[in-house]
């Protein structure tokens, strides 16, 4: 095993390479582009046995990874945002032909407007497809995570493909130090891939992709999917415990940190959960009872191990990295529905919406969420409704950039008397949890979480 400093691409990429992946079809897009070129240097010059092809296209990526995938290859590819939407109607036709391939998506906000910095509405955007889905917060998890993607993937039990998430960016493109496994140490964990059925055999032809007109055995083939993907659930301890004697790290359904005692939870996924792990230490040496608990799985989503971990609590906070337009939080709801049956569920279950299009948490934030669930004083309608993580100097500073757009006077000032920066303004008007949230930040600590 060799410890050296990788990005959390180069990590993807090494991913791959330990699991001697034999096709890689591909197509770049910002910020996912370094994986696919680190593979594709690798090939060239023999270090790896896999082929990686440059497609056309997402779309031709994903149908030349399912075709590949078909014949009973170890598949591999990586896409991003706008990308991963353009192969999008790849995803249920690998999945319904359960192909357990492994996809790396470098999560990346999607437009409009256009950014390239990271949230989850790319990702969660297929938690509906079939694919399993698994989300990491360092460089070291993308690799691990990786390797199990596979194992799981590939069980007889399963044959589901498999996505592996990071942030754009803010891990893409970060260095950290990874242990890299050696290759023998590896196959222990993922033998080489022996399909339990290859679909394209001249042997045993079959008929692929076959219509079905008969509603019930559509109904039985998508209810099949589903059994497999609760499947995943009872194999998964198994398969971490072997992860865990192999390489001496281990990785739960559910992070849990500081939460032995603790009477109030954050909820968080991916990178960004950094930053709120920074602030739960912070808020524990000022003497608060608070911890994070970060998921690692959201397909399928572990409702028992949630429950598990959240039941008996005073409140849970859910900061959700992304936004269902019209609704909220996509994880919110699924947290709630997870909780609603437990007589003992947290009294107090609050929406928050935080990170997107990459926007760092605030100093204060974690301490405005924490007393919004010490003390709620909103409706119990207000209380459902998701609150943007949006301070009233951002909404301020929206206003002058409106002001600008229009052309308003003094607008070098930073005058906001345009009509659509007023109407703005008004639209950030102070509510009892914005005004927790600003004071907060306000009164918050010098020290930004990192």
């Amino acid at each position: 095993m060799t410890r050296t400093m990788l990005t959390g691409n180069a990590a993807a990429a090494w991913g791959a390479r330990l699991a001697e992946v034999d096709y890689v079809p591909s197509f770049p897009i910002t910020p996912q582009t370094e994986i696919l070129e680190t593979l594709a240097g690798w090939s060239q010059l023999g270090e790896i046995p896999a082929r990686v092809v440059l497609m056309d296209s997402e779309h031709s990526m994903l149908a030349a990874a399912a075709t590949a995938a078909a014949t009973g290859v170890r598949v591999f590819t990586a896409t991003s945002s706008q990308g991963f939407l353009y192969g999008f109607e790849m995803l249920y036709a690998i999945a319904g032909l359960r192909l357990p391939l492994v996809l790396v998506n470098v999560s990346r906000a999607l437009a409009h407007p256009i950014t390239l910095e990271p949230d989850h509405n790319d990702v969660l955007s297929a938690r509906d497809t079939g694919f399993l889905q698994f989300h990491a917060e360092t460089s070291q998890e993308v690799l691990d995570s990786i390797l199990m993607a596979y194992r799981l993937a590939e069980h007889e039990k399963i044959l589901l493909p498999a996505i592996v998430n990071l942030d754009g960016f803010y891990l893409s493109f970060t260095r950290e130090a990874v242990e890299v496994p050696a290759l023998e140490e590896t196959r222990r964990f993922l033998p080489a891939f022996d399909p339990t059925f290859p679909l394209l055999s001249n042997r045993e032809p079959v008929a692929m992709g076959a219509a079905v007109l008969d509603p019930s055995l559509y109904s039985y083939f998508k209810h099949q999917m589903h059994n497999a993907a609760e499947n995943v659930l009872t194999i998964y301890p198994k398969i971490a415990g072997e992860f865990a004697e192999t390489f001496g790290r281990r990785h739960g359904i559910i992070e849990e940190f500081m939460l032995d005692d603790a009477d109030y939870v954050i909820v968080m996924t991916n990178s960004f959960a950094s930053m709120g792990k920074a602030e739960i230490k912070r808020l524990r040496q000022k003497g608060k009872k608070i911890g994070l608990a970060r998921l690692r799985m959201i397909r399928p989503f572990p409702h028992e191990e949630l429950q598990r971990v959240l039941r008996g609590r005073k409140g849970v906070a859910v900061v959700d990295q992304n936004i269902s337009v019209g609704k909220g939080g996509i994880l919110f709801g699924e947290i709630a529905s997870a909780l609603y049956p437990l007589a003992d569920r947290p009294p107090v279950l609050l929406s928050f919406i935080g990170g997107l299009g990459g926007r760092r948490f605030r100093p204060g934030e974690f301490d405005g969420m924490l007393a919004s669930m010490e003390n709620p004083t909103e409706s119990a309608a207000e209380t459902a409704r998701p609150h943007l993580l949006f301070t009233g100097e951002e909404c301020r500073q929206v206003g002058r950039f409106f002001a600008i757009a229009r052309g308003s006077d003094n607008t070098a000032h930073g005058s906001t008397r345009s009509p659509r920066a007023a109407n703005f303004i008004r639209a950030c008007a102070p509510s009892p949890m914005r005004s927790r949230l600003d004071r907060a930040v306000r009164f918050a600590p010098a020290a930004a979480a990192n």
